[in-house]
């Protein structure tokens, strides 16, 4: 059976006359284009080396039943003693540093496993797991979709340095407990649980929610509801469940996807939000407007040469010759990652 996202697609294509989403002729072309992962590239997260910028990592999903979770080096050449083979179909991967473990602080990075409906956490940057095989979500659902993980963010509390996993899944109900948070700590023997502290997040049922992103220094997750728009609440539970704002609801060809947030500094920047059937990235006001901090309305729309990306990542750090003022890491479909320097994409100076 197809399914109605992908029916819908293939509808629009061919009313279309294409195959396909065309590369626009103005589109920013990447500086590094990845290797090859074995089968479908989906999500990035950026890993800061602390000690020295230069020798970061990206951490990229591979989504399948015999998934894993890649990680390149600023050149795009895979880590292969740092890739996490076998995983059941991880979706999105997120990454957070200053993790209170035992005696340690440790950078964690998470994905979830949507056929076995559990969360994976892993030290970066050696990558080990530290969750004891995986940690069961969305516990107590009685329809098995609505367990099947897809989206994930981690988000650091700055008044406490509480971590907490907001996790999404493939479809879900449609009264405003769409996505479940759960706070993450580090027990006696080592591992990481995780306890559920909150239900929020409306679902037009549309189509379905992966992409989210937090805001940690302004307090805000971010999550498309594919051909609908972009929402907006409270990263912190103790903050309540209303929504802030729903964003990007005209313009995109038909489904908003991956989320990434660029600090330019003093609480401003920029949120780019993948317009997936056009090849483009809309790009809106970090910090809202003057008079209300939750109004973005778009102020550029840039091509760039993936295709049909889902997953994306930004930083502004200086890494590297190539990426002196940042980076830009976005999923192309033909199973790659590409990088791009945050100046072509964004106006910066």
């Amino acid at each position: 059976m197809i399914k109605k996202k992908a029916l819908m697609t293939c509808l629009a294509l061919i009313m279309a006359g294409c195959s396909g989403p065309k590369i626009h002729k103005d589109a920013v072309k990447p500086v590094i284009i990845t290797e090859s992962v074995k089968y479908d590239t989906d999500d990035p997260a950026i890993w800061v080396n602390p000690q020295d910028a230069s020798k970061s990592l990206i951490i990229g999903t591979d989504k399948n039943e015999d998934g894993a979770l890649y990680a390149f080096d600023l050149e795009g050449k895979i880590v292969q003693d740092k890739v996490v083979r076998g995983l059941k179909r991880p979706n999105n991967v997120d990454l957070v540093h200053g993790f209170v473990l035992g005696n340690d602080t440790i950078d964690i990075a998470v994905t979830g496993e949507r056929l076995t409906h559990n969360l994976r956490v892993f030290s970066v940057p050696d990558m080990k797991p530290i969750d004891s095989g995986g940690i069961p979500m969305f516990v107590g659902e009685t329809e098995v979709e609505y367990r099947d993980l897809m989206g994930v963010a981690l988000y650091k509390r700055s008044s406490d340095g509480a971590v907490f996993v907001i996790m999404g899944r493939k479809t879900g109900p449609t009264d405003g407990t769409y996505l479940w948070q759960y706070r993450l700590e580090g027990t006696e023997t080592g591992l990481v649980k995780a306890t559920l502290v909150r239900k929020f997040g409306k679902y037009s049922g549309q189509f379905e929610i992966e992409a989210i992103a937090v805001d940690d220094e302004l307090g805000y997750v971010y999550y498309s509801d594919e051909g609908v728009g972009v929402r907006k609440y409270y990263a912190d539970p103790e903050k309540g469940n209303q929504e802030l704002a729903l964003f990007g609801t005209e313009g995109f060809a038909q489904d908003h996807e991956g989320i990434s947030i660029f600090d330019s500094g003093n609480g401003k920047g920029f949120i780019l939000v993948s317009d997936q059937q056009a090849n483009a990235f809309h790009i809106f006001p970090r910090e809202g407007t003057a008079t209300d901090p939750h109004s973005h309305q778009v102020t550029k729309m840039v091509y760039v040469s993936t295709n049909e990306s889902d997953g994306s990542e930004i930083s502004n750090v200086s890494f590297n010759a190539t990426f002196k003022k940042g980076i830009f890491v976005a999923m192309s479909d033909n199973k790659t990652f590409q990088y791009y320097r945050v100046e072509d994409i964004l106006d910066i100076n």
